[in-house]
């Protein structure tokens, strides 16, 4: 009897995990805010800046959730822990596959890993970018195409003063934390791609919207 308990237990844990819908929509804007900052906004400009704000503020409002959210996105679900990381990987090795509720203990270390490193782009980017944006923010009556020229047109009238946003030490380590954040993603995707096969079913589906 308790065999078939524990058996329904663990089929019920291994079936399509549900995610809630604001861990839906900040998991997807902040990937659509990095993918523009990376690809379509240039460094230092003031569309790179508004949406490295918007950022911030997703970031924010996921962090939040860890607090008051739905179990599975609450930071109790999968908190930080180098052991039972070092516990999972052994699991992998003897082919074992124990249910968890939300991220595995590796996709838990990742994920810390990458709101860490967005924190510290976030901030070396404000502290680099914030003194120079009181001037157009301040143009309540301007379109945003103007303030946008006139940030722009400050940027580089700093540049030309020596005073370029991505000079000194601040800039490297917002540069190198960019570099590190792209490696995380990558070992993230390689990761849900692995767990997928390993566990037969789609990891990544349940993170779309309209599924769970």
């Amino acid at each position: 009897m308790t065999t078939n308990h524990q058996d329904e237990a663990r089929e019920t844990a291994l079936r399509p995990r549900r995610w809630d819908p604001v861990v839906k929509l900040t998991h997807w804007s902040i990937v659509a805010a990095i993918v523009a900052n990376a690809l379509f906004t240039g460094e230092g400009s003031y569309t790179h800046m508004l949406v490295g704000y918007g950022l911030a503020a997703l970031l924010a409002l996921r962090l939040l959730w860890g607090l008051v959210g739905p179990a599975e996105a609450r930071f109790a679900a999968f908190p930080p822990s180098p052991r039972r990381a070092i516990a999972h990987i052994r699991e992998i090795a003897s082919g074992d596959r124990k249910p968890h509720r939300s991220h595995n203990p590796l996709g838990a270390l990742m994920v810390y890993a990458i709101w860490a490193t967005l924190l510290v782009i976030i901030a070396s980017g404000a502290i680099m970018t914030g003194p120079d944006i009181a001037g157009p923010v301040a143009m309540a009556d301007a379109t945003p195409s103007t303030q946008a020229r006139a940030y722009d047109e400050e940027a580089e009238d700093g540049d030309e003063a020596g005073g370029e946003r991505e000079e000194g030490a601040l800039g490297e380590v917002h540069e190198a934390a960019v570099t590190l954040l792209y490696g995380l993603i990558l070992l993230h995707i390689a990761g849900v791609l692995f767990e997928s096969r390993r566990q037969g079913r789609n990891l990544a589906l349940a993170m779309l919207p309209g599924r769970g």
